[in-house]
């Protein structure tokens, strides 16, 4: 979801105000359908997940989400937490409005091409794991958090999504507006003052003000711009919010069609509650929990005036031969690049276009996580345990049960015999984590951020563990 732009930890809220004063300020806009959408606020919201369809290609059949093929609706919200699948990147906890960027890619015609692709606010990483799934496997995504604390979570969530040809920065957006008509497609999911966000967080309207809806604006004009310049021209921009504000909707939208941009219209099923609009004249999709299994999300999809033309391909660096790049199946032409005690594997193909971000911007992972300096040479990175292009038959397997598995997530060692050299943890056959022998034991090698703090919740388990 775009992130609310308020600070929700200050003042405790209070639910029943909070949705008593947003159906009062959307009773003219929904009409009849306003008591409805009341009702819908006051109950708990669906729990939704995106499969990662390069890793778990067993997962249950539950509800599908109608506009993503990969959606799944869960019964109720288990304990998430204690799922080594979620650990390993197999799924990704996911409000289903939010995944429905998927029709807006299938809109732009990009999806089946060798595109450069931005996501400009990408933290937490929904958007950008899914965005990474729907376009070419030889396409490049650039996955962009300015704020440290959330690009730390950013990146955590793509390493264990696993997919290569992604590359990780923390630039602010005027960075990018420097790199005039880069961009094939861009997605802006902007801060923004939250509202469609009430169910799962009160606070969201606790705080909700007209300062704060112009302040946002005041934030995604000025994103916006950057954004639309770094577009090539003939490109496409992809822009979400989780308001219905139409301030901070189809009032940006106009203002780069009035500097010529074509609104796309997005195909939706109106079976599915998806709801098209055409406010000043912008055509938008609009989510709201009393017409659908979601929370609020509003989407619309532009196209720069131009001809984009075609990119072609670029020569094929030559790969390397090192030990390390052998640890991955040779799906592509990998080149290297090192960063401090960090080594990564990159599509050779790019190679130019990395160099060309990489002078411009702060960039962080510039592709697959390879290795990392451990005593003057390089070992596995832990990152690279969950990639989707890790050679599996090169390394030794050592497949964990539930509670080995959290023993691993905790930080914990796993008892052995003779354990020496390297080994692959795995859960259910997908890759987890690097184990390190030392005798009678496997040292944990998952990485301490990433490990489970808290005890045992009272949430059921996930279904498909028990």
């Amino acid at each position: 979801m775009a992130r609310p732009a308020h600070d929700r930890a200050r003042h405790p809220a209070d639910p029943e105000r909070s949705i008593a004063a947003l159906v009062n300020r959307l009773h003219d806009a929904l009409g009849p359908e306003v008591e409805g959408f009341g009702t819908a606020l006051r109950t708990d919201p669906p729990v939704s997940i995106r499969i990662n369809p390069a890793k778990w290609r067993n997962a249950p059949e539950t509800d599908p989400v109608p506009w993503c093929a990969h959606g799944r609706y869960l019964a109720e919200r288990p304990a998430f937490t204690f799922d080594p699948l979620l650990h390993a990147g197999a799924y990704y906890v996911q409000e289903a409005a939010s995944m429905l960027i998927e029709q807006a890619v299938q809109a732009s015609g990009l999806a089946d091409e060798r595109i450069l692709a931005l996501d400009l606010c990408a933290a937490p990483g929904g958007k950008s794991t899914h965005l990474r799934d729907l376009l070419h496997p030889d396409a490049l995504l650039v996955s962009n958090e300015v704020n440290g604390e959330r690009r730390s979570v950013l990146k955590e969530n793509l390493w264990k999504w696993g997919a290569a040809n992604v590359l990780i920065t923390g630039a602010a957006p005027e960075r990018f507006g420097r790199l005039e008509g880069l961009f094939d497609l861009v997605l802006v999911d902007a801060p923004c003052s939250g509202e469609g966000m009430v169910r799962k967080d009160p606070h969201a309207l606790r705080q909700w003000s007209p300062s704060l809806v112009e302040q946002c604006t005041t934030v995604q004009r000025a994103v916006l711009a950057q954004a639309w310049n770094c577009l090539r021209p003939g490109g496409h921009l992809i822009y979400s919010t989780c308001t219905w504000e139409i301030g901070e909707n189809e009032a940006r939208i106009k203002e780069l069609v009035d500097d010529g941009g074509e609104v796309i219209a997005i195909p939706s099923d109106s079976a599915s509650g998806i709801l098209a609009t055409s406010h000043l004249g912008i055509a938008a999709l609009r989510c709201y929990p009393h017409r659908l299994r979601g929370e609020g999300f509003v989407l619309s999809l532009l196209r720069k005036p131009g001809d984009r033309g075609t990119m072609g391909v670029m020569p094929q660096e030559p790969a390397h031969q090192g030990t390390e790049l052998a640890w991955l199946r040779p799906t592509r032409s990998w080149r290297t690049i090192e960063q401090g005690d960090e080594l990564f594997a990159i599509d050779g193909s790019w190679v130019r276009t990395i160099e060309t971000l990489q002078r411009s911007l702060s960039v962080v992972s510039p592709g697959i996580p390879l290795a990392e300096r451990k005593a003057g040479s390089w070992r596995p990175h832990a990152g690279l345990a969950l990639a989707q292009d890790l050679d599996l038959d090169r390394h030794l397997i050592l497949d964990l049960d539930l509670d080995q598995a959290i023993d691993l997530l905790r930080g914990q060692s796993i008892g052995a015999r003779e354990a020496t050299g390297t080994a692959l943890a795995t859960y259910r056959g997908i890759p987890l984590s690097w184990l390190q022998g030392a005798g009678n034991r496997w040292n944990n090698r998952w990485p301490a951020p990433w490990r489970i703090r808290s005890a045992r919740p009272s949430a059921p388990p996930v279904s498909w563990s028990t």
